[in-house]
């Protein structure tokens, strides 16, 4: 039976103990960190993901603000709104939920915001430092990922991992943070010819594909840890992830539930990322 790996217990000791370094900044800096989120119309999924993160600023002792803008906002007024938070000194870090209503273009948009305040590490300039492995400004997910297996101890120095998935969000630099951590990485992909064959050999298995069931015990090196990253819904409409977890978990030796594996890790990196630029800008 494998060990869970508790995103959401993890996020909770992480969360407090950057509530004591926040302190220190706050003792040190006479200010608090300060995070900005843009969110333009109401898709259900990013309001419950914008009140997850201003709560998580709430817990650690951070300044938050959410600029909710119209479904219908012209994409010169979103870009207005970038600017000005970008030019606002109350704020450390900087994000436009996505993804956007149509007509709007996303690319552009994340464009505008300060590298320097990009703490969701989308900019292109991030994309580069962390292929450089110089920026302590990780891209969350990715980075939650890292940070489960180093408290779990799972062993990365010398592993072989397999993500599957290559989306710039997630399974790109999740390799990229592996490769890092001195791990031996293969991505597969949709067009990955007997996906099974190489999974199979994976100590660190890593689905970040958003197909439910995709991954199934018979799939799994017995003892492999797996991330499961996906964040699906099944016929039942029941939360799911692309592990068969019923078929995984005897398996594997470690294992992310869905939901309460990766997702709480996401936005606690969020706030590991915004005090980091915070303390990067008052040392620089």
């Amino acid at each position: 039976m494998a060990i869970l790996i508790d995103g959401k217990k993890t996020a909770a000791e992480i969360r407090a103990e950057l509530r004591l370094k926040t302190d220190d900044f706050f003792e040190k800096y006479g200010r608090r960190p300060g995070l900005a989120v843009v969110r333009v119309g109401e898709d259900p999924a990013s309001v419950v993901y914008v009140r997850n993160k201003m709560r998580a600023c709430d817990d650690v002792g951070f300044v938050s603000k959410t600029v909710v803008l119209p479904e219908d906002s012209a994409e010169e007024e979103v870009e207005a709104e970038v600017l000005r938070l970008n030019a606002d000194p109350m704020f450390d870090g900087l994000l436009v939920q996505l993804p956007l209503p149509r007509g709007l273009d996303e690319k552009r948009i994340v464009s505008l915001i300060d590298p320097d305040k990009d703490v969701d590490a989308f900019h292109s300039l991030d994309a580069g430092r962390l292929k450089l492995t110089d920026n302590n400004i990780l891209p969350c997910t990715p980075a939650g990922i890292i940070e489960l297996l180093k408290r779990y101890r799972v062993p990365l120095r010398g592993a072989e991992a397999v993500v599957v998935g290559r989306s710039d969000i997630v399974g790109r630099p999740a390799a990229a943070l592996l490769l890092a951590a001195d791990a031996t990485v293969t991505v597969a992909h949709s067009r990955t010819r007997d996906l099974a064959s190489v999974t199979r050999r994976a100590d660190i298995l890593v689905c970040a594909v958003g197909k439910a069931g995709l991954i199934t015990g018979d799939m799994i090196k017995p003892g492999a840890a797996v991330i499961d990253v996906g964040m699906n819904r099944n016929s039942e409409g029941k939360l799911c992830g692309d592990v068969d977890f019923a078929s995984a978990e005897p398996v594997a030796g470690f294992i992310t539930p869905v939901p309460g594996g990766v997702g709480p890790m996401t936005v606690c990196m969020l706030m590991k990322n915004t005090l980091s630029a915070a303390l990067r800008r008052e040392e620089n």
